[in-house]
């Protein structure tokens, strides 16, 4: 068999290039960069999701068992429920479509399992409101008054950049990740090299379940996940926590 061509320079450069996509502009990867943020000041961190309650009940001690937990909560939850609302308020937004947007709103506020998660949805909304204020002229008008949950107003800022919805999607769950991660880290308790597994694990299911919620209709949506809730749920008496969920 004849020796393959020798590389050159031109080529090392030219061929893969060929395959990647169009590159986002910077201030757009930035933007959802800071956008997915834990030190975001919107109180992320300062939730669970019933991971607490799942080391006091459930018997979550070791970093296999907090990641598996985790990935299912990304796949069984997140993924059929508020990543599909994430990906459709952007394209809504972008759209001006309020009744959309209040549709989309409505259905997280309608189908919080707890009182916990209620909580969280809103007021992670609302104080991500109050951050989105310093740098968009026009909330006050787009939210016209809505009491605005965490996704839709996620969405909000995704939609205000050239980013594609599935990066906005990426960024949203990637945010979420982190906060599960340094959750796990705190309440099981695991030590950071622990918690780097856990988030590279996340990183590797993360697309595939963005291109599952990107796919899903409004039929297809749904926020079911009845052991979850009850972890919540019993989270709210949990004798000693250190989260809000």
């Amino acid at each position: 068999m004849p020796d393959a061509p020798a590389a050159t320079p031109a080529t090392l450069s030219a061929a893969p290039s060929a395959a990647l996509p169009a590159a986002l502009p910077a201030a757009s990867l930035l933007q959802l960069i800071w956008l997915a943020s834990p030190a975001l000041p919107i109180g992320g961190f300062s939730y669970s999701e019933g991971l607490e309650a799942g080391v006091e009940w459930a018997g979550l001690a070791t970093e296999a068992q907090a990641c598996e937990w985790i990935v299912d909560q990304l796949h069984l939850s997140l993924a059929r429920a508020d990543l599909p609302v994430v990906a459709q308020a952007i394209a809504a937004w972008r759209d001006n479509d309020a009744s959309r947007i209040r549709a989309l709103n409505a259905w997280v506020l309608q189908t919080r399992e707890s009182a916990e998660f209620l909580l969280q949805a809103e007021q992670m909304g609302r104080s991500f409101v109050e951050w989105l204020k310093l740098h968009h002229d026009d909330i006050a008008s787009a939210f016209d008054g809505l009491p605005i949950t965490y996704p839709v107003a996620f969405a909000f800022a995704a939609s205000r950049t050239d980013a594609s919805v599935r990066d906005g999607c990426l960024a949203f769950t990637f945010g979420w990740a982190e906060n599960m991660t340094g959750a796990a880290v705190k309440c099981v308790p695991l030590g950071q090299s622990s918690g780097q597994r856990i988030l590279g694990r996340l990183a590797r299911e993360i697309p595939t379940a963005v291109d599952h919620a990107i796919t899903l209709t409004d039929d297809d949506r749904q926020a079911f996940s009845p052991m979850l809730a009850i972890y919540s749920a019993r989270h709210e008496a949990q004798y000693s926590r250190l989260f809000r969920s």
